[in-house]
């Protein structure tokens, strides 16, 4: 029988890397992303881009701009892009983006009679965002076992974190062994129309360093560093 998995694709490094693994791991790729609000669109771009190249079944992009309840960097561009990390929860943190992302893949994973749901969240490379953590993740998996149809019928599918205890330089390094071209994923949180990164902000700075680390040349388009 054919596995079928959804995929949280934004574009950026982390998520192209689970959507390698996950069709290594030989699902049946469907791909969503999710325009929240965010400041530009190009990620978008560069995820159904990436989606073409892996050749996922179906690729859905939701318009929900959770961004109009305000509260963070990526979605207010009043508030100051920060270009160096600080102490706490940044201000680019965006509220209950994760478990508003994780609830539309829960969605239509149970649709699709899907057998699990892939993310790109990361524990210890990252920015200090509350919904990347295994605890959270692991609340997660227990609340879709008990608010779903499938999941109380015991079908439900398995949320996945292949990233969440890899470093960056490990994520690169697992992503360049499956073949991703990382020169066409866009983290950056500024990033301009062409994907282009600005590489000031904390996005850019912990990306550029992963490449390092990994001793492999950074691919990513940017324009200043």
């Amino acid at each position: 029988m054919i596995k079928k998995a959804v995929v949280l694709i934004s574009g950026g490094l982390d998520s192209t890397t689970c959507l390698a693994i996950a069709r290594s791991q030989g699902y049946e790729l469907y791909g969503m992303s999710i325009l929240y609000g965010q400041r530009h669109s190009s990620e978008i771009d560069a995820a159904k881009s990436i989606c073409k190249d892996y050749q996922v079944q179906e690729h859905r992009v939701v318009n929900l701009d959770i961004g109009l309840i305000g509260g963070s960097a990526l979605t207010d561009p009043t508030i100051k892009m920060p270009e160096s990390q600080g102490q706490g929860i940044p201000v680019t943190y965006v509220p209950a983006r994760n478990t508003v992302l994780l609830s539309l893949a829960l969605g239509w994973a149970e649709v699709l009679k899907a057998e699990a749901i892939f993310i790109g969240v990361n524990a210890v490379d990252y920015s200090g965002y509350p919904d990347c953590r295994p605890e959270y993740i692991q609340s997660f998996q227990n609340m879709a076992h008990l608010a779903t149809k499938i999941g109380v019928e015991g079908r439900g599918p398995i949320i996945k974190t292949p990233l969440i205890a890899l470093t960056k330089a490990e994520i690169i390094q697992k992503g360049l062994t499956l073949g991703v071209d990382y020169s066409k994923t866009v983290t950056c949180y500024q990033a301009d129309e062409d994907g282009l990164g600005c590489g000031l902000c904390d996005a850019c700075k912990i990306r550029n360093q992963g490449f390092r680390d990994a001793n492999v040349s950074d691919v990513t388009r940017y324009r200043a560093l």
